[in-house]
């Protein structure tokens, strides 16, 4: 076997040639492209990247402006049920209070009530049970009773002292002897014995009085000796009505 040295020299060179002409027309441009293209693909990972990064931090931004809102919404609900729950406190507070005065102010009103008409009732009794007193000591009234009664008076006037006894005997105006009916069969004795308790001649002018029941009285402008039934019915009244 022969080897043709000048065909191999000259497929060497065409070899060459090729070479040459594809780094020269294709290898450069296309590696140039690729290079242009990857740099415009890193630019645009780049910008990607950024905006992620923008992104990432606007939602994190968010959630963190978003955890703010519902921290701060919780404690606005937390306050304004802190708020309400004593507003409310308040409320039944001041409802119960109100319920409670109403209910003392009822009571009081009604224990008032209750003591007026007990007093009231029991003046009503007093009152009637006076009368009928009266009546019944009306009917008693005799001779016998005003002789008793002129007993009393007669005392009466001696444990006063001298000199009022003295300035009731000596009285200008004279003194008037108060008796319940006519007694004019009486009026010498009663005299007689009422100027000598006073211990002078005072000038006695006899009055009649039916609302006395019974007894005598003696009256001046200035002085009464009450001496009489009605007397002491009236103290039995105001003793009655101060015990109310």
């Amino acid at each position: 076997m022969t080897i043709d040295v000048w065909g191999l020299g000259l497929q060497a060179i065409n070899v060459l040639i090729l070479v040459w002409l594809l780094s020269r027309l294709f290898w450069r441009p296309v590696a140039a492209a690729i290079a242009r293209r990857q740099d415009t693909a890193n630019a645009v990972i780049a910008t990607a990247e950024a905006t992620q990064a923008r992104a990432d931090a606007a939602l994190a931004e968010a959630m963190q402006a978003r955890a703010g809102i519902a921290s701060e919404r919780s404690a606005t609900l937390d306050d304004a049920r802190t708020e309400a729950e004593a507003r409310a406190r308040a409320i039944l507070t001041e409802a119960r209070d109100e319920a409670e005065a109403m209910m003392n102010a009822a009571t009081t009103a009604m224990e008032r009530d209750a003591e007026i008409a007990r007093k009231a009732n029991a003046a009503r009794a007093s009152e009637l049970s006076l009368k009928i007193a009266a009546r019944l000591l009306e009917r008693m009234n005799g001779p016998a009773v005003q002789s008793a009664f002129l007993s009393q008076l007669i005392t009466a006037i001696e444990q006063m002292p001298a000199a009022d006894r003295a300035a009731l005997a000596d009285g200008a105006n004279g003194l008037e002897v108060v008796t319940p009916g006519n007694t004019d069969a009486d009026h010498e004795k009663i005299e007689k014995a009422i100027q000598t308790a006073l211990g002078g001649t005072p000038k006695l002018r006899f009055v009649t009085d039916p609302g006395l029941i019974a007894g005598i009285e003696l009256r001046s402008p200035h002085f009464v000796l009450h001496n009489s039934w009605q007397a002491d019915l009236a103290q039995i009244r105001k003793a009655v009505t101060d015990g109310q």
